[in-house]
C-alpha cells in the first residue's frame, strides 16, 4: 500500500558513523544511568565507561552495533 521511502524497516541501509578498533576525539555529553560516559558521533551513541561529563578524549571503538557502539579511553 505504501511505498514511500519513508515506512521502510528503520534499520535498512542503516550504517554506523564509526569503525571497530578506530579512534576519534569526542566530548562526553553525558552520563549514562549506569555511570558510562556518553559521547556522540553524528548522532550516533558511543557509550565510554570511566568519563565524566564535559570531558574531552580520544577513544577506541571496542564494539559496533546498530545503535551504538561502545569505546575506551587512549590513554
Amino acid at each position: 500500500m505504501f511505498k514511500n521511502s519513508m515506512f521502510k524497516n528503520s534499520n535498512e541501509n542503516v550504517t554506523a558513523p564509526v569503525s571497530e578498533g578506530k579512534t576519534y576525539d569526542v566530548t562526553i555529553e553525558d552520563v549514562a544511568q549506569k555511570g558510562d560516559g556518553i559521547a556522540r558521533i553524528e548522532g550516533y551513541v558511543i557509550f565510554v565507561p570511566d568519563t565524566a561529563a564535559g570531558e574531552e578524549v580520544t577513544v577506541k571503538i571496542t564494539r559496533v552495533l546498530p545503535k551504538y557502539a561502545f569505546a575506551t579511553v587512549v590513554e
